[in-house]
């Protein structure tokens, strides 16, 4: 299927590993041209060989923290006139809320709220502009089936969506489109270090806590990378103008809900 995003311009931040990177991975095999921003630049060079291996296509890196306005005003200028934007960044720690400080809350605001509000408001307006605009934010399954224990991504995550409902339904006659993908447990370093303690508890390698969450859950393994970058290109595409506005979860059936 051709998504028709060829030469359309993408800026796909955390775009160095794991779900960033599998995005930025399928909009490159799409044609589109590519810009990945992350804090390493070990890691943006390393994904930008893969990505260039794979897809042929080379991509613009850029080594800056979308938490902070340098970072977004670096990215931006390395991107103009973008068609595509794709949100993410890392998740807030863990832990119980009793124990957050107001600096973890403002942290957490400004890396999961904050910066995907303020690069959307910096593009949509062109986007809309020229009839075309599609914007994805990576959040969390959290988002549909809060967890105790993620109560700062739980607030931010929320508060996105929140805005999102709101402005993707201002600019869906201009052909924008504003969607949330929502993921469970996908096998990337992220998930890693956040079973390490798990498994340490549990006298388990994290292979091992891995493999038997795994099959325990509804469809018996972890997500993959791969499959998730396939979904965000879709909504990235041609195809996806009548979408917008919603919070698509990908997390293999766990969440259990009907909305």
């Amino acid at each position: 299927m051709d998504l028709g995003i060829s030469g359309k311009r993408a800026l796909v931040c955390a775009g160095s590993k794991g779900l960033g990177r599998a995005c930025a991975m399928h909009l490159a095999r799409e044609g589109a041209q590519v810009t990945i921003v992350a804090r390493s630049p070990e890691g943006l060079q390393a994904a930008a060989a893969d990505i260039l291996a794979d897809s042929g296509s080379k991509v613009v890196t850029v080594s800056a923290d979308v938490a902070t306005a340098e970072g977004r005003a670096a990215a931006l200028a390395a991107s103009p006139e973008l068609d595509i934007l794709v949100n993410n960044c890392g998740g807030p720690p863990p832990g119980d809320f009793r124990s957050f400080t107001r600096d973890d809350w403002v942290r957490a605001f400004d890396a999961n709220m904050f910066s995907a509000i303020e690069l959307i408001r910096s593009v949509v307006d062109d986007m809309a502009a020229r009839k075309f605009g599609r914007i994805v934010n990576i959040t969390s399954a959290a988002v549909k089936n809060p967890a105790p224990m993620l109560a700062l991504s739980n607030g931010m995550r929320a508060g996105l969506t929140g805005f999102v409902g709101g402005v993707s339904r201002e600019v869906a006659r201009h052909n924008v489109t504003i969607n949330n993908l929502l993921p469970g447990a996908f096998a990337t370093d992220r998930l890693l270090q956040a079973f390490l303690p798990r498994a340490q508890n549990a006298n388990l390698s994290v292979e091992e806590f891995m493999q038997k969450t795994a099959a325990a859950s509804v469809s018996g393994r972890m997500g993959d990378p791969d499959e998730f970058g396939a979904a965000c290109a879709f909504l990235c595409s041609q195809y996806g103008g009548y979408i917008t506005g919603q919070n698509l979860v990908l997390d293999g059936g766990e969440f259990r809900g009907m909305l």
